[in-house]
């Protein structure tokens, strides 16, 4: 095949692309008709009017207002201290490392200093520079 004949080939599989696309959304208007239709004959069939069911299906869930209060009374636990020795971030004392995975705050401040959270001695004088280390 020439150059020509390639772009003439391609020109076509995006006319194409463009048709089935266009063929799909056309399906999924329809679809939806079909189902609107659907539902339609389902409520008046029981009795009802548009009216009557709309607002029921676009109306916003509540919890009932002693729920509510129920939730905003409990107490909010502590977390409990971590055994052994942690490290915790002076800035914020929410931010705490124990061992294992690397949390997410420690990467973003060990970037922001220019050190590599998955090379090891970074991660050792991040500890050390920058952490507050509590022994357990």
């Amino acid at each position: 095949m020439s150059p020509a004949e390639i772009q003439q080939h391609l020109a076509a599989i995006e006319q194409q692309r463009v048709s089935a696309l266009h063929a799909l959304n056309q399906a999924k208007e329809q679809a939806k008709q079909d189902l609107a239709e659907v539902i339609k004959d389902m409520i008046t069939e029981r009795g009802y009017t548009l009216d009557d069911i709309v607002p029921l299906l676009t109306a916003k869930r509540r919890r009932p207002s002693s729920r509510r209060q129920k939730v905003q009374e409990a107490p909010v636990a502590a977390a409990p201290a971590p055994q052994g020795a942690y490290y915790v971030d002076p800035e914020n004392a929410a931010n705490v490392y124990v061992k294992g995975a690397i949390p997410g705050w420690m990467k973003q401040k060990m970037l922001s200093q220019g050190l590599d959270p998955k090379n090891k001695t970074d991660r050792n004088s991040f500890k050390a520079d920058y952490l507050q280390r509590v022994a357990g």
